[in-house]
């Protein structure tokens, strides 16, 4: 990151802390659903947040804003192969906590590839790429140190700085008896020649909360400022703090602990408070954002998965950062997480809504929709071969990590529906097509369209809970031609329903209420917490969407004429 203005005194405006002199409030979550590991950046009067995507597509979420209250999804950063190849990647696997900078004309992106992240070993290539704008074009990657994961650039700019840049990662290790995060180094960056360069430092250990992780540095007032990650990325998660006058450190935490954090807190609305980032306004305003999450209960399933807030931060008289405006209601501390937040004296600049529903009349389809593994390509998704249609070619099996043909959105609130029109003909019970409730490789719901051997053309609910494929319900027949599929999502519970195209036909539900809550982080992620090492990992949050399947190899086509999503708010919609 770059080093960010100095807020002195009389960059601060009147009033600072009073709701009343700012123009809107920020409401939290900001980046709802799915945006875990913010890495947010100021570039004169644009402010960007760079997100993790993992096994999605495209790889590294941006969003873009004006006001740091509205906020417009502006596609993703990783959109062809020279840039990321993730087939093959495990579930939670892919790309992982983005660092977005800027420099010299050029923004930089830093990101870890991890190829393997079950047991004691986390395999992972950490790369960085450079381009005059953060849509582009951007340079082919170079390597970036990868030992350990969480890359980040500082560029130490600034009328008090020497220009140069330094490299930061935080290094795992593997072996019996030692704490696997092992702290936070620090190496020159030369820019020029894309590499490291000159004596490697570890900078940081972390403190008592241990697992320290997504470092991030700052200057301000002859400072320097490393916020990093840590207490593990569920319920004990945090962000804390320690500075230095040197960029190489000894490096002390802040004396009053964390940053920010929910821990200790169950009935908080955001939960999982930590893994941050820090931006300062040209008033010399400060703000935080980070990761957070929304269970359905107190300490219970994170279905949207983990998703990204923005903090005020003030600074001490000594020269600490700490969070502004007031406690939630119920609660005094001063590191918890609010989802109201006073926004900065800056110029309102609204977003407008988005659409509910996509016709899928564009050359390319928009920049909610995600592809898993691979990217879009006219061998399997087309959006002009049936005008007005999203065709998907029928790939390999939702068990798969390669070639799924699979467009899907994250789910951002507890109650949604999602409905399609759906114009598909298969000739075998290994084809299949229609919309999944989707979590990972092991874990979906899906109501698809088949061929049985008796029954002709029927309607099947599939659910895979951690591999083990069953179809709760008997096959439904239905008649050929165009079906409309639907989703219903209220909090933990789920089903799909069906009805054919025509004026005043009546939903009928397929399948019995479905457990939503197994699609989250928590139920997704196995392994022994006492020593760290997990056989797998839930780090993405659910999905909806909509995919073709053709076991028999003969790429069938499955033709989708437009999806709707739409949240219905505090379970006032019709229950599932």
């Amino acid at each position: 990151m770059t080093a960010l203005p100095t807020a002195r005194a009389q960059d601060r405006p009147a009033g600072t802390g009073d709701t009343a002199r700012h123009a809107a409030a920020i409401a939290n979550p900001v980046l709802r659903g799915f945006h875990p590991d913010p890495s947010i950046l100021r570039v004169g009067d644009d402010y960007w947040i760079a997100t993790s995507t993992f096994e999605w597509l495209p790889g590294v979420a941006l969003h873009h804003s004006r006001d740091l209250v509205n906020w417009r999804p502006a596609g993703g950063i990783l959109d062809e192969t020279r840039l990321i190849d993730l087939a093959g990647r495990p579930d939670s696997g892919g790309v992982w906590a983005p660092c977005l900078s800027f420099t010299g004309g050029l923004f930089h992106l830093v990101y870890s590839d991890v190829t393997n992240l079950s047991g004691a070993f986390k395999d992972v290539r950490n790369l960085v790429i450079t381009a005059p704008s953060p849509h582009g074009p951007w340079s082919d990657p170079a390597p970036f140190p990868s030992h350990g994961f969480d890359p980040s650039l500082f560029h130490d700019d600034g009328p008090d700085g020497d220009g140069r840049s330094w490299a930061l990662w935080m290094e795992w290790d593997h072996r019996p008896g030692r704490h696997p995060f092992a702290g936070i180094l620090l190496q020159e960056w030369d820019r020029d020649r894309r590499r490291v360069t000159g004596p490697l430092h570890r900078v940081f250990t972390g403190t008592a909360l241990a697992h320290t992780e997504g470092p991030h540095l700052y200057r301000r007032d002859g400072w320097y400022y490393l916020l990093t990650a840590e207490g593990g990325t569920s319920w004990g998660h945090a962000a804390t703090v320690a500075r230095s006058r040197a960029v190489t450190g000894p490096y002390e935490p802040d004396p009053a602990g964390p940053l920010l954090t929910s821990a200790g807190h169950e009935r908080l609305p955001l939960q999982k408070a930590g893994h941050g980032s820090l931006v300062a306004t040209p008033g010399g305003e400060w703000y935080l954002a980070h990761l957070t999450a929304r269970p359905l209960t107190p300490l219970g399933a994170c279905v949207l998965g983990r998703e990204t807030a923005i903090q005020r931060v003030e600074w001490t008289e000594d020269g600490w950062p700490r969070l502004g405006g007031t406690p939630p209601a119920g609660h005094h501390g001063a590191a918890l997480p609010r989802t109201t937040v006073p926004g900065p004296r800056l110029p309102a600049a609204p977003v407008p809504a988005a659409p509910d529903r996509d016709d899928f009349d564009l050359p390319a389809p928009d920049v909610r929709w995600s592809t898993l593994r691979r990217h879009p390509d006219p061998s399997w998704l087309t959006l002009g071969e049936r005008p007005g249609h999203l065709r998907l070619r029928g790939g390999q099996s939702l068990g798969s990590t390669h070639g799924q043909s699979l467009v899907a959105r994250r789910q951002q609130a507890p109650d949604a529906d999602f409905s399609t029109l759906l114009d598909a003909d298969p000739a075998s019970p290994l084809q299949m097509a229609g919309i999944v409730h989707y979590y990972n490789s092991g874990l979906w719901h899906y109501a698809h369209l088949t061929r049985d051997e008796e029954l002709g053309r029927v309607l099947r609910v599939g659910v895979c809970d951690h591999g083990a494929y069953t179809e709760p319900a008997p096959p439904v027949p239905v008649p050929d031609g165009p079906l409309e599929l639907r989703l219903t999502v209220r909090g933990a519970e789920g089903r799909f329903a069906w009805r054919l195209p025509v004026p005043d036909a009546r939903w009928r539900t397929t399948g019995p209420l479905l457990d939503v809550a197994r699609l989250s982080d928590e139920n997704a992620t196995q392994g022994d917490p006492a020593t760290g090492h997990f056989t797998a990992w839930g780090f993405t949050g659910a999905h909806i969407g909509l995919c073709a399947q053709d076991l028999t190899g003969a790429s069938m086509p499955a033709d989708f004429d437009w999806a709707e999503y739409r949240e219905t708010g505090d379970g006032a919609g019709e229950r599932p």
